[in-house]
């Protein structure tokens, strides 16, 4: 048999430049002759780093880990569609008996007015089951948020206090089968009628039904629904109302019917489905009207004057959804990683170095090329969703809680919770390739957490669209002139002000440029390992293409609404590109920043080899732009990927250190594979081979009788 794997680097074949890049990454002088002492090994910190780890609310982590070790609130998998979500609905039972779920609620109402320690806890629920964190998140997160931030005193007394003991399981109806993330073009309407004091609510046609709402299809009782309000013939926008749906006996009421949206691709403890109404009544006060309001006559009144802002600003409220999404991905991530590189720690295959032992599998620069880049971008979303659930907190408690507060939180989770959620999906998938066959048992978790996340990346508002929201805001410097997000407007004010956030890049083109081609080597990965020259790279991306796109808007300035609306769909994808870079930017900052914390030395060398490893990591991806653009030379450019390979060769005797301070043991985990039970089997093989050689019992190879008969 031909031995096909990927041999293990070893020194004996490193390049001459290689050896510049290795001397480079140690800092050992690289002239002829030069010499110096031995650098301390470096090593990390386990126990400091994983409580650094666990952020602002670690007690809150803690307890929602204790939680989610409990077997009676863990996933089984293979369960039928209707015992899964049947487990997952008495598991909200087990939540609201340990009080878990009233964080964020009003301590008036039993809850602890905690919004950063309540999302932190939940998002921790991915660990156990990401249907149960889904479904609590609909029940809390979404309907019980909904009343507590678009109502007021009297929906809070009225419906909170049996929403958060699940007295009524209610439904978000927000989506519709034909408006997914327009959310301002929804059909249904709530049209007032003074005579009776209520609203009517109706879906006109098929593509207003409320669709792939959790709790619709069994157990909701009462929805949230999201309706344009009309009063007096005119329609003042999306507002949200209290709805009940389904009498004790869980029949539909008069007026609401529904579906089952069936078995999905993945969260099928979730009962997801469709509902839609016909002059169904409710009382004027079901108005959950912190926002908007009705007299009992009609007059329509509300503290934000414009459409426009009071739209964004009701939807803003809700934010905390894209807040949860991206740290309960970066968890889910984490759980990836600890089994794969557990596995990839024992799991052996092939003799490429010996004889007799095989190579575990971490070994090979192909798998920690594969695992510890993941590694890496995982610790850069850690400390980014820090900083967007501090953000988060301080918003939603009030100590920072201006409009320019509120839009920064937007924009920040806008553009987090897409690459959390893609990364999320890209670990799982490559995780489970690299643990091979044994990684597609469902006993393993990968598969399923892989299916059950796939949606994460449409949940709360579409990646892309989401990324393009982050892309306007960049493009009008957070501007009020785009409370309606009028395209017209976006073209004019970007022709007008996006030459002033464009930076002058002459310098850093120079920096790039004055290392030719001919240069040294190991002088492009000194430059390279500067958290400035990364920062210089990282952000100039960002503002050249976003001068780049507002100077392709240019014609828009004197065009007619339909024309500035073709160059907008013309240049769609450059914005998401450079809001991607903006977000990714904003996760090596993070990441820098959190470098500053560390005192250990063997930490911060660790862990800064790990910053450096992400941010050239986005430098390597994004070479192209950067060689066309003239931001690096090829020589700069050659260097990125030498010393990225050398970067992951030095993190690998820390892999295991990394993903043990995720803090997740083997009740989190529940991976066979990550158990120790692959690294007995593989003693148990070495031991039985090596026994067979000691006793001179082993059979002799084919080709070794062979040769000795030449």
């Amino acid at each position: 048999m031909v031995d096909t794997a990927v041999k293990p680097a070893t020194p004996d074949s490193d390049t001459p430049a290689q050896r510049a890049v290795a001397a480079a990454a140690s800092g050992e002088p690289t002239a002829p002759g030069a010499s110096s002492a031995p650098a301390a090994p470096a090593s990390v910190d386990v126990e400091w780093l994983g409580r650094y780890l666990l952020g602002t609310w670690a007690d809150a982590r803690l307890q929602a880990r204790a939680t989610t070790a409990r077997p009676e609130l863990q996933r089984i998998e293979g369960q039928t569609l209707a015992d899964h979500r049947q487990r997952v609905f008495e598991q909200l039972h087990l939540l609201v008996e340990e009080g878990s779920v009233n964080r964020a609620f009003p301590k008036r109402l039993g809850g602890h007015d905690d919004h950063g320690g309540n999302i932190a806890g939940f998002e921790e629920l991915v660990i156990a089951d990401p249907s149960l964190q889904i479904k609590s998140g609909v029940q809390w997160g979404l309907f019980g948020a909904a009343v507590l931030h678009l109502g007021t005193e009297y929906h809070h007394d009225t419906f909170l206090p049996a929403i958060m003991s699940l007295e009524v399981p209610g439904a978000f109806a927000m989506t519709e089968t034909g408006h997914g993330s327009d959310v301002a073009a929804i059909g249904t309407t709530a049209t007032y009628d003074p005579e009776t004091e209520q609203f009517v609510i109706d879906t006109p046609f098929r593509g207003a039904w409320k669709d792939y709402l959790g709790n619709a299809a069994v157990h909701g009782t009462a929805a949230v629904l999201f309706a344009q309000l009309i009063t007096q013939g005119v329609n003042h926008g999306v507002h949200a109302f209290y709805v009940p749906i389904r009498d004790v006996d869980g029949a539909f009421l008069p007026g609401v019917g529904g579906e089952d949206d069936g078995l999905k691709g993945g969260l099928n403890g979730i009962d997801n489905g469709r509902l839609h109404f016909t002059d169904v009544r409710v009382p004027r006060r079901n108005l959950l009207n912190r926002y908007g309001d009705v007299t009992p006559a009609g007059e329509y009144s509300s503290p934000i004057e414009s459409p426009g802002r009071r739209f964004f600003t009701m939807l803003g409220t809700l934010v905390q959804g894209r807040v949860s999404l991206d740290g309960a991905s970066t968890a889910a991530a984490k759980i990836a990683l600890t089994i794969a590189i557990t596995y990839g720690s024992q799991r052996r295959q092939f003799t490429a170095a010996s004889e007799t032992n095989e190579e575990v599998l971490l070994d090979y620069q192909k798998h920690q090329s594969r695992l510890l880049p993941l590694l890496a971008t995982t610790y850069a979303a850690s400390f980014s969703h820090e900083v967007l659930l501090t953000t988060f907190d301080g918003v939603f408690s009030g100590a920072h809680d201006s409009d320019t507060d509120r839009q920064d939180l937007e924009t920040l989770a806008a553009a987090l919770k897409p690459l959390s959620t893609w990364h999320a999906l890209d670990t799982l998938q490559e995780a489970r390739e690299a643990c091979g066959g044994a990684g597609f048992l469902a006993e393993n978790r990968l598969t399923s957490l892989r299916a059950d996340l796939d949606v994460y990346a449409t949940f709360e508002g579409d990646n892309h669209v989401l990324l393009q929201l982050v892309a306007k805001r960049l493009l009008t410097d957070y501007s009020r002139k785009f409370a309606k997000a009028d395209v017209g407007v976006l073209a004019r004010y970007a022709v007008t002000q996006a030459a002033g956030r464009a930076v002058d890049g002459a310098g850093l083109r120079r920096l790039a440029q004055n290392v030719s081609d001919r240069g040294s080597l190991a002088r492009s990965v000194g430059q390279l390992r500067s958290s400035a020259v990364q920062r210089a790279l990282l952000t100039d991306r960002v503002e050249t293409m976003v001068a780049q796109v507002a100077g392709r808007l240019r014609p828009a300035n004197k065009a007619s609404k339909k024309r500035a609306a073709e160059l907008f769909n013309q240049n769609q994808n450059a914005m998401i590109d450079a809001a991607r870079a903006h977000a990714e930017l904003l996760q090596w900052e993070a990441f820098t920043d959190a470098l500053g914390d560390i005192a250990d030395p063997g930490t911060k060398t660790v862990m800064t080899w790990l910053r450096d490893l992400f941010g050239l990591g986005l430098i390597e991806k994004h070479a192209a732009w950067y060689l066309i653009n003239g931001r690096l030379s090829p020589t700069r450019a050659q260097a990125v990927s030498a010393y990225i390979e050398r970067l992951t060769s030095r993190l690998r005797p820390h892999a295991l250190d990394l993903v043990t301070a995720f803090g997740y043991g083997p009740e989190h985990v529940r991976a066979p594979i990550a158990s120790g039970a692959e690294a007995e089997r593989q003693n148990e093989a070495r031991d039985y081979y090596a026994a067979q050689r000691a006793s001179g019992t082993a059979p002799v190879e084919e080709k070794a009788v062979k040769k000795s008969k030449r």
